[in-house]
């Protein structure tokens, strides 16, 4: 079985991030970027896959500026075994990024795609449903556990109320929760080989898909400043001021 599994390099989670003064956008340069965590969960739960000899050929894929090497870089140490770039400096959304994973997968032909169930500089949680709908693929979003038998995926999934059980037929897409494994350490000797393992690059263009944004950011702003909490004396007085300063009641 062969699985395709996609990364994205953002913004370090421990990382401060800074609004640019012209409000254009969060300020970038000088930052440290790594994988978003979600996907590296995506890839652990690949490679665990094929280390359990369920899976044939992992593949990595990201899409971005050149600097998303790098990324691509960390997924092969992690395990993967060959790496897909899809190049290019055009602001990339969820549905031009869905929209180049289905010509990736279209491309590759594997049976599962493990994503990330979001990216934690933009939170929008949107291509792994986008990508099931342009394939039309069955789905299972938010997985905290996986288990393959046969042609047959089955997959615990992390709702309001609990825990949802469902089976889908392969090929599917899958998005990982937090608690579908935790990731290992990378270590240095796997990085050295990281090195040598093959990453093909090509641009949209290439996949025919026109990745131009369809929204526009009118302008990006920190978040308010959080007011200094106050002591009050009784409950009456926590409901007056809920009531009347705050509004909530």
């Amino acid at each position: 079985m062969k699985v395709m599994t996609a990364v994205k390099r953002v913004v370090d989670y421990n990382v401060k991030v800074r609004v640019k003064a012209d409000q254009s956008g969060v300020d970038i340069g000088n930052v440290k970027m790594s994988m978003n965590p979600f996907d590296e969960i995506a890839v652990e739960a690949a490679t665990r896959l094929k280390e359990a000899g369920q899976a044939s050929d992992v593949i990595a894929f990201t899409c971005g500026p050149a600097q998303c090497t790098e990324t691509l870089r960390t997924a092969l140490a992690i395990g993967a075994d060959r790496g897909l770039h899809i190049q290019t400096d055009v602001e990339l959304q969820p549905l031009a990024v869905a929209k180049l994973l289905k010509a990736a997968v279209e491309r590759e032909q594997p049976q599962l795609v493990i994503l990330g169930k979001q990216a934690i500089d933009d939170d929008a949680g949107q291509t792994g449903q986008l990508l099931a709908a342009l394939l039309d693929w069955p789905q299972a979003t938010f997985a905290s556990a996986i288990d393959i038998q046969g042609d047959k995926i089955t997959v615990t999934r992390e709702v309001d109320g609990g825990l949802e059980v469902i089976e889908l037929p392969l090929p599917a897409i899958v998005t990982t929760d937090l608690r579908l494994n935790e990731p290992r350490y990378v270590t240095l000797p796997n990085i050295m080989k990281a090195k040598k393992k093959p990453v093909d690059t090509v641009s949209p263009t290439d996949l025919g898909v026109d990745p131009a944004p369809r929204l526009k950011t009118l302008k990006v702003v920190e978040p308010a400043a959080r007011k200094a909490g106050v002591r009050v004396a009784d409950v009456a007085a926590l409901i007056d001021k809920l009531k009347n300063e705050a509004k909530v009641i």
